[in-house]
């Protein structure tokens, strides 16, 4: 069974992560890659995470 990522931010920061990586910053852009490269294998996830159990986390 599959999940969603619910964003959480950390117990005792006032900033959060998004706020301190500059806009310019590659990793953004990297980011931005790998994250619809995984958005378009989903199918492929879906057919290899069990049906039941506990909710996982989407890569």
């Amino acid at each position: 069974m599959r999940g969603s990522q619910d964003f959480q931010g950390a117990m005792f920061s006032y900033i959060s992560l998004e706020e301190r990586v500059p806009q310019a910053h590659p990793l953004r852009k990297l980011r931005a890659v790998v994250d619809a490269l995984l958005a378009t294998m989903n199918r492929e996830f879906e057919a290899v995470y069990a049906r039941r159990g506990r909710p996982s986390v989407p890569p």
